[in-house]
């Protein structure tokens, strides 16, 4: 049988709903509801086992199948699976009514999946009366859906719910209502989060500055920076990307001065994490601001020996980029490490085939700025060989820079 770690790659509905149904360890059926609910498509099949699995014997499957069933917006199949009927009301506020009756149900997972889905349907009416139920409810798991649904809805008036379930209440309602008020934003939201930013537990650490970076203000930046210093490794990644979310978020009038701000604290933090986190936002990113962000910064906070071969190879390998901005940040960023190390990987640029001619032409504008005699020689040569203009012009004036060296 392959791993989960496989099935989730592979999508393999037929294996997975067959640990789902005949698997004897818990861990394994609930791993198994969970990629389900997170497949594009996990097919009748898969959405028939889910709703078998909401009267597996453990609590922990059960609720993986109501999330899962959820996810795929399966709202038909979550109410058959507790013997319900969805109301046929086309208004979405008359359904949204139905499920809050069903907040005060006897069962647990009826009251779970009602959460679950008024916080699919968003609908504000829903958010107050949620709200009430999240101050009376028994079951942590039911209180923790809640959190995540109010979180969905959006309603900023609820804050101050959810800042009180930040505090003396188990940590999955905790980390639900943190990330809640990274959605909501607001004063109220961020008052809460920065209590809790310093948090014992890594998680929620980890959840609070994850939250923090969907504010659109500077206003968690100095919290966030604090948090390149905290011990735990992932936290600190989730500090990084907050932080270029914010920078992503804010009015541009602003941005330059925070950028400075970021990257001088960075820079003295001198770790390892956050050169690696920024390579991963520019290698993986899907934002194209906080990938021009992430490459701007890289340059200036490459850090020691141990990390500026990971910057300089990440730097290198987006100077052809079709985005202008982050050719051009990614060759500035480059001259702004310099040494032999950023020469030597230019001169690869120009020497291999493996690279375009717009790389080509970045490169040679960067050995303009960092380059000695062995780059004007490879330059010089580059001008005959090439019959690209534009990596002819960049050569020409590289080698005039260069030539002012020497």
């Amino acid at each position: 049988m392959p791993s989960l770690y496989g099935l989730e790659r592979s999508g393999d509905v037929e294996k997975l709903v067959e640990l789902l149904r005949e698997s004897e360890k818990e861990t394994v059926r609930r791993r198994a509801a969970e990629i389900l609910g997170n497949l594009d498509d996990p097919e009748s099949a898969g959405l028939d086992a889910l709703v078998e699995a909401m009267s597996d014997e453990e609590a922990t499957v059960r609720a993986a199948a109501i999330d899962a069933l959820t996810q795929q917006e399966a709202v038909e199949a979550l109410m058959k699976g507790l013997g319900e009927s969805v109301p046929e009301s086309g208004a979405t506020w008359a359904q949204a009514e139905a499920f809050v009756e069903n907040l005060r149900a006897d069962t647990v997972e009826l009251r779970m999946a009602s959460a679950n889905v008024l916080g699919l349907l968003g609908v504000e009416d829903a958010a107050k009366p949620l709200a009430q139920r999240l101050q009376s409810e028994p079951h942590p798991e039911v209180r923790a859906r809640i959190a995540r649904a109010l979180g969905r809805i959006g309603d900023p008036s609820v804050a101050g719910v959810l800042v009180e379930c930040l505090e003396g209440q188990p940590l999955g309602v905790r980390r639900e209502a943190a990330e809640a008020l990274g959605r909501l934003n607001g004063k109220t939201a961020l008052r809460g989060l920065l209590q809790v930013v310093d948090d014992d537990s890594e998680e929620m650490r980890r959840t609070a500055v994850s939250s923090l970076g969907k504010f659109e203000n500077a206003k968690p930046v100095d919290a966030l920076v604090e948090r390149l210093g905290d011990e735990s490794d992932l936290v600190r990644r989730a500090a990084v990307f907050s932080l270029i979310e914010i920078l992503s978020n804010v009015p541009p009038d602003r941005s330059h001065e925070l950028r400075e701000t970021i990257v001088d604290r960075m820079a003295a933090r001198s770790d390892p994490s956050i050169v690696a986190s920024l390579v991963e936002i520019i290698e993986e990113g899907t934002q194209i601001h906080q990938r021009r962000n992430a490459v701007w910064m890289l340059g200036r906070v490459a850090g020691d020996k141990s990390t500026k071969m990971e910057a300089v190879e990440a730097l290198r390998d987006v100077l052809g980029e079709d985005d202008d901005l982050i050719s051009q940040f990614a060759a500035t960023g480059l001259a702004e490490i310099g040494g032999r190390m950023v020469e030597t990987a230019l001169l690869e640029v120009i020497e291999t085939d493996e690279y375009g001619d717009d790389s080509v032409a970045m490169a040679a504008f960067a050995l303009g700025k960092v380059g000695g005699e062995r780059s004007r020689k490879r330059l010089e040569k580059l001008v005959d060989e090439t019959e690209n203009a534009e990596v002819r012009r960049r050569a020409f004036s590289a080698i005039s820079k260069l030539g002012g060296h020497t």
